[in-house]
């Protein structure tokens, strides 16, 4: 395909795609996908080799959020039978962080639910940075903490911090629909205040909410522009007692489509295939790894992943291996530039989410999907419980 060359050529010079390019990779037939999956290959392994990058969440506080994101479990006034708990003590968010580290994860996420940090929730966590980097040489930390309020990004990065994630989720145009309580412009505001004190920006987006392609295409260019280190794409999981637990509109053709539309967009970035790829990719999870260079290892914030065991059996079996601690994850020319984006400054852009979301319309060539909810398991073990996590 004429198409297809073309986008692996502008994704080798680190080139912006047309937007006519990006939702024709959309719009592509089941009998181009294998196509469509070698070309991004491509691109990925120029970038990246075959190397997987491992993350490892752990949540610092469940449930009792303000926020109304149609999206999450953990919004408010959801009864989806969640664990909820207030902060974890630095020495047990460094005991589970661990767990994972042992597993083979590089970079341990830090994420807790809520509006934003007070100071005095910057001070908590910038003491479980400390623990945690402390016990753990060469470990990456990327916090994921809500809207930043002046001053503490900086605060944070003292502490020892080296990301923020905080994503955009979906397009401006539509991000209304299902999101009242803050704005577009208060997510994009904290993705530059990140930037600002020298943290790698981590943000992402969720498919699946029902959005339309052009819809996907918004958010990945504006994703683009703010000139993330790494973009996390969550597919959605309809968790039972959101407003979005019956959209069930994603295929694991319609999931590689997405990611890679997003690596054509974002050439030399660390793609992460986040939230939901057990319940939508299912059996293509190994072919997922020819377009994203980076996973969650084990479980989710509040719903249960793949075995970790199983997560490095598959990278294996797909022929790929998982990056070291000593490896440095993005290509030399975006280091060297301290961070950046997808792509580059001159051709222009850490985290999982936990529901689901109506927002646009679905296109109407993207079958509907047979509900999974067999895949959806509430988590029960790890951070705020007894039990050991699942690394």
């Amino acid at each position: 395909m004429d198409l297809l060359n073309t986008l692996v050529d502008k994704g080798l010079r680190r080139e912006l795609p047309t937007r006519e390019e990006a939702l024709a990779v959309l719009a592509t037939s089941d009998d181009d996908l294998l196509d469509v999956v070698a070309a991004a290959g491509k691109v990925r392994r120029h970038w990246f080799g075959r190397r997987v990058k491992l993350n490892y969440l752990v949540n610092l506080k469940s449930g009792l959020c303000p926020e109304d994101c149609s999206y999450c479990s953990q919004r408010l006034g959801a009864d989806t039978g969640i664990l909820k708990y207030t902060w974890l003590k630095p020495d047990q968010a460094s005991q589970a962080a661990a767990a994972g580290l042992a597993g083979g994860a590089k970079r341990v996420c830090l994420v807790a639910s809520g509006r934003g940090p007070t100071d005095r929730d910057v001070d908590r966590v910038a003491g479980t940075i400390k623990a945690i980097k402390e016990q753990n040489e060469g470990v990456e930390v990327c916090a994921c903490l809500g809207l930043l309020s002046d001053g503490q990004a900086e605060r944070l990065r003292e502490a020892g911090a080296d990301a923020y994630n905080h994503n955009l989720n979906t397009s401006e145009s539509t991000y209304g629909d299902i999101t009242t309580t803050h704005t577009y412009a208060d997510r994009v505001d904290t993705v530059n205040k990140a930037h600002a004190a020298g943290l790698s920006a981590c943000s992402g987006l969720i498919a699946g909410m029902g959005e339309s392609d052009e819809d996907l295409v918004d958010v990945v260019y504006s994703l683009r522009e703010l000139d993330p280190d790494s973009v996390p794409v969550n597919f959605l999981i309809p968790v039972e007692g959101t407003p979005l637990a019956k959209e069930w509109n994603l295929t694991p053709q319609r999931c590689l489509r997405i990611l890679a539309m997003v690596r054509f967009v974002c050439p030399d970035v660390e793609v992460r295939i986040a939230g939901g790829r057990e319940v939508h990719l299912r059996t293509m999870q190994p072919l997922a790894l020819n377009l994203a260079n980076s996973i969650f290892l084990g479980d989710y914030l509040t719903t249960e992943g793949q075995a970790g065991k199983a997560d490095l059996e598959m990278i294996a079996d797909a022929g790929f291996e998982v990056e070291g601690a000593g490896e440095v994850t993005l290509p030399e020319h975006r280091v060297t530039a301290g961070g950046g984006g997808c792509g580059s400054h001159e051709s222009a852009g850490c985290g999982s989410h936990e529901g689901g979301g109506v927002c646009g319309t679905t296109t109407p060539s993207t079958p509907a999907n047979e509900a999974r909810t067999d895949l959806v398991a509430v988590r029960r073990r790890g951070a705020g419980t007894d039990l050991a996590p699942n690394a």
